[in-house]
């Protein structure tokens, strides 16, 4: 058995497109006929160059080669053009074709992937979600009112979650790390208390931020937000700086996550060696893959820090996340897109289950999934923006600032 063909689906969600701009899919055949299809997160480039990458690495180091020989197949990959260091672009392009190669060989032995990876420790993941404006609702509005957002935590509460996510803190800019703008404290509190009230002690508040703000900036904000007790402070500084998360730690009593930008245990075990965060964030897509998040659960559990897999991206990505989960003892929870996400469990037929706040990881062989390819090339995305992008502008001291959360559906 070796792998013998790639092909890419790069897809466009309709209308509201949570999960990004589009999805890079990647679907791998064996020589004897297996398939299996992956998915990869990353987006430093734009999609017709992110699919050249994906092809070279898959020619270069992976085709010819047995789906069984992940660890050979990493080791080319990260010690391409003679680096040996963690690139984003290029893991992330290897990180949706060996979840790829972990369909296969779950395939290929009729058995689920959580099964090959230690077997199933979690009977059912525990799932959060960001929370997301209705179809009837102002969605600019809806990003910065807190009263409208604690309705929607409250519905999320209805629905059985028991942890919502939102980021009301100010704009995502390519500049360095920024102080908050007062304005932007006001409205974290306004709506940490909103939800808060609106959820009472039935779930946990997920405060996330996309790593704006720099260290004492992070620490005042923090410590304007710790009457409410979130769970976790998400990426509350640039992940560019590994160490300053430690800084903001000793300031802040709220437990401080990040990881959907970092890339191989080398990023994250260096992390876990500086003491800052306890709740580690791997977006498989870019992380590496299956396996290398695998490795990066164990060393969390040295450092008795938990996983909370990361999703903004499509639903293999989203299955990967569930079979590891289902495998590791320090999982904290996994990111849906609400409860599955319409246009998500189309791509795959609705063969992942998500009950009363939990995730059922499939049963099936392999990732347990039926991808639907004729869905996925009707949905063809064929724009030249980034999965998500951020913006140039400062942020507004003057006049606040308001932004739109997620990702715009446009091209």
């Amino acid at each position: 058995m070796r792998l013998a063909d790639l092909q890419i689906f790069t897809v466009a969600p309709p209308a509201p497109g949570w999960g990004g701009r589009y999805w890079t899919f990647v679907k791998l055949t064996t020589t004897d006929g297996i398939t299996g299809i992956g998915e990869c997160y990353a987006s430093t480039v734009g999609p017709k160059a992110m699919n050249a990458v994906i092809g070279d690495v898959f020619e270069r180091h992976m085709q010819g080669t047995s789906p069984e020989d992940i660890e050979l197949m990493f080791r080319r990959v990260y010690s391409s053009g003679f680096t040996q260091r963690p690139d984003p672009t290029v893991i992330g392009a290897f990180s949706g074709l060996e979840i790829a190669c972990w369909d296969i060989l779950g395939k290929a032995r009729n058995r689920p992937v959580w099964a090959l990876l230690g077997g199933k420790i979690n009977q059912r993941i525990r799932s959060y979600t960001y929370l997301y404006p209705a179809p009837d609702q102002d969605a600019s509005e809806f990003w910065v009112n807190a009263d409208m957002t604690a309705e929607a935590a409250a519905l999320c509460l209805r629905q059985g979650f028991t942890a919502v996510k939102f980021d009301p803190a100010g704009p995502y800019t390519i500049r360095t790390g920024h102080q908050p703008a007062m304005s932007d404290i006001t409205r974290s509190v306004a709506f940490c208390a909103r939800i808060r009230e609106a959820v009472g002690d039935k779930a946990d508040l997920l405060f996330g931020t996309h790593g704006q703000f720099n260290t004492p900036g992070a620490i005042r904000l923090g410590q304007a937000l710790e009457p409410y007790s979130p769970l976790w402070y998400e990426e509350p500084i640039p992940p560019d700086n590994l160490h300053e998360f430690t800084e903001v730690a000793r300031h802040v009593r709220i437990p401080l996550a990040t990881g959907e930008r970092l890339t191989t245990k080398a990023e994250f075990g260096a992390l876990l060696r500086l003491g800052g965060v306890r709740i580690l964030q791997p977006a498989l897509g870019r992380a590496g893959g299956i396996w290398e998040a695998r490795k990066i659960a164990a060393m969390a559990e040295v450092f008795n820090a938990e996983l909370a897999p990361h999703l903004y991206a499509g639903p293999v990505e989203w299955a990967a996340n569930v079979h590891l989960a289902a495998s590791i003892p320090n999982l904290l929870m996994a990111e849906t897109i609400q409860t599955g996400g319409a246009f998500h469990l189309a791509l795959i037929r609705h063969t992942i289950q998500w009950e009363d706040g939990y995730i059922l990881p499939p049963e099936g062989p392999g990732l347990g999934i039926d991808f639907d390819e004729d869905l996925a090339r009707a949905h063809p995305y064929t724009g030249t923006r980034l999965h998500l992008e951020m913006q140039e502008a400062p942020c507004d001291y003057r006049r606040g600032n308001r932004f739109e959360g997620g990702a715009p559906s446009e091209t």
